[in-house]
Order: C-alpha cells, then structure tokens, then sequence
C-alpha cells in the first residue's frame, strides 16, 4: 500500500487528526486484525479530538482569561466561602449558556470572583461557547476609543456577538453619562440572545445608585438581573471568624481526648496510704 501519497492527501485536505490516527495504525502490527470499519472509526475519532482540542485553545485565546489555567475542576470547596458545591457543578453544566441567562459573582476583594469567573469562562469554551473577558475600566476605554476612530459600530457588534461576555470588576467607580448609554446599547443587544457573567465587589441592592440615573439604571438592571443566577463568596472577615471557631474547637476537642487518656491513680498506691 502506498501510505504516503494517502498522508498526503490527508494533509493537503486538512485532515492532520486522520493522517496521524493512519500512521499509528499503519505502524502497528494489530492494526491488520482491524476491519476497515474500526480504521475508519478510529481514524475520526482523532479527527475529532484533535479538532476540538484545537478549537477550544482559539476560544481561549480570544478570551483573554485573566487566569488562564482557572477551571471547575480546580475549585477549593473546603475553602470558607460560602460557595456551594451542587450549585457551582449544575453551573458547570452550561444549561444557562443555552438558555440565554446571566451569573453575577459578587463578594469582597480577594475571595476568588475573578479566579471564579475565568473558570466558568473556560468551561464555556471546553462547552463550545465563544468567550471574551474584559475589565470595566479596560471595556469604557476601548468604548470610547472606537467612538473616536469610527469603530464603535463594530465594536458594539462584536460585543453583541460573544455569547459569554465576561465583565470583571463591575462597580468600582460611578459612570458618566456615555458610558451608561453605552451599557445600555450592550445589555440591550445581548438580552435574552447572550450570557453574560459579572463579577463585583458591590452588591446587587447597591446597583442602581452606582449606576446613576434612574431611568437608565432601571433598563440595565433589568436585563442583567431578573435572568442571573448569582453566587455570593464570602469576605476574608467571615472566613477568617470561620477558621478561627474550627481551629478553636479542634483544640478543645484535642484538650479533652488528652484529659480521657489520663491514667487513673494506681490503686495499690491509695491502699498504701
């Protein structure tokens, strides 16, 4: 069989996960006990895997993950933060992606939001779901970049487009009137078409002041957050309470496992006295 003119057009065609999968098989000796089925089979299943591997490192690097090895699988629920396990891997499903809804991650500074949010963001590209993180200072400065140059239209569109927008950092300073509009122009393209996860050291009831105008604060709000899961951690000050009372009630359950192991008095000794 002439194998290098196949790898050839295997190559040529773009089909790297075959040509590697065939010269495998070509190369092995129980590759003549297969049927030309189970080649086959085999040959497409590396095609296929390779191809997905492939398309999930293009998502990733669009994305932009601020934590690029950030994953599920990688969370510490041991860790006192109120994050609950069931909740966070029925997330981890992606049934919210489907169906068009939001996350909102709130908690204080240094409670893992961000780190949180690139490992959903991940989990939605490994899901097959264009991702885009963006900070938002960095987001209102490109914003108003493209409004000068001309590329505001397109760069709406692109926003529009991404079906997980990954906002970090929401609420950090008030807005001017620009950039409320310009909330609104995004949420407005994105509602109930896209996801959207947003990440704040602000609660939720605090949203409508940062935001500013009534009017305007009502419409964004409205389509961020009637359609949001939401997951709130807990601050270093909880946690810190919360591993100070176990570490205080190891000790004493320490203290008295000591006390029970005490020997008694030798009874031979009391009968002497």
């Amino acid at each position: 069989m002439l194998t290098h003119p196949t790898l050839d057009q295997m190559q040529a065609l773009g089909l790297g996960g075959m040509a590697a999968a065939y010269r495998d098989l070509a190369d092995q000796s129980k590759g003549d006990d297969l049927s030309r089925d189970e080649w086959l089979g085999l040959m497409l299943d590396r095609e296929a895997a390779m191809r997905a591997d492939k398309r999930l490192t293009n998502r990733l690097a669009v994305a932009r993950l601020r934590f690029v090895d950030a994953c599920i699988e990688n969370i510490d629920f041991a860790a006192h933060r109120g994050l609950d396990r069931r909740n966070t891997l029925s997330l981890a499903q992606g049934a919210w992606l489907k169906a068009h809804e939001n996350l909102i991650i709130t908690g204080q500074t240094g409670t893992g939001k961000t780190w949180l949010a690139c490992a959903f963001g991940r989990q939605a590209a490994r899901l097959d779901h264009s991702v885009l993180y963006l900070r938002m200072p960095r987001l209102f400065e490109d914003l108003a970049l493209a409004r000068l140059d001309g590329r505001f239209p397109r760069l709406i569109d692109k926003l529009a487009r991404v079906q997980l927008l990954i906002l970090d950092d929401w609420g950090t300073h008030s807005l001017t009137d620009q950039q409320r509009l310009d909330l609104l122009e995004i949420f407005e393209e994105r509602y109930r078409r896209k996801s959207t996860l947003i990440t704040a050291q602000l609660p939720i009831a605090q949203w409508h002041a940062m935001i500013g105008e009534p009017t305007i604060a009502d419409a964004i709000l409205d389509r961020i957050v009637h359609n949001a899961h939401r997951v709130t951690l807990e601050g270093h000050e909880k946690a810190k309470n919360t591993a100070a009372l176990d570490r205080r009630r190891k000790r004493r359950n320490q203290s008295q496992m000591t006390s029970t192991r005490q020997p008694s008095a030798d009874p031979i000794l009391l009968s002497a006295t």
